[in-house]
């Protein structure tokens, strides 16, 4: 059996320095197939992915709703996405964080 990698992401609204709670992120492989979906907790974090993933190496994109997110907010964006195109090499645990404001993102590599 292939080892397999975890992942976690977690999305901060750096225009009011709180967590992004409530925004929409869906888990997509090479193919372009949806394998999961999950929603940030009070945390800004995705506690969860449903349904529950283990991935093997590969190139995977996270896109977060962003778009609809703002809108609930009754903010403008100027991002109606954000996709993070990432590699998983190994059987280990990933963290993708999203710095978040209405005209800007960052993300890296977290542990």
């Amino acid at each position: 059996m292939a080892e397999t990698a975890t992942l976690s992401s977690h999305v901060l609204d750096l225009g009011r320095g709180r967590p992004a709670a409530g925004l929409a992120v869906a888990l997509i492989d090479a193919a372009g197939d949806a394998l999961a979906r999950g929603v940030t907790d009070d945390d800004g974090r995705v506690a969860s992915w449903t349904p529950a993933v283990s991935l093997v190496p590969g190139v995977y994109r996270l896109v977060f709703a962003t778009g609809d997110w703002f809108a609930a907010r009754a903010e403008v964006t100027f991002y109606p996405e954000v996709t993070v195109a990432f590699r998983i090499d190994g059987a280990e645990h990933y963290h993708v964080p999203l710095l978040l404001s209405a005209y800007g993102y960052s993300t890296y590599r977290g542990s």
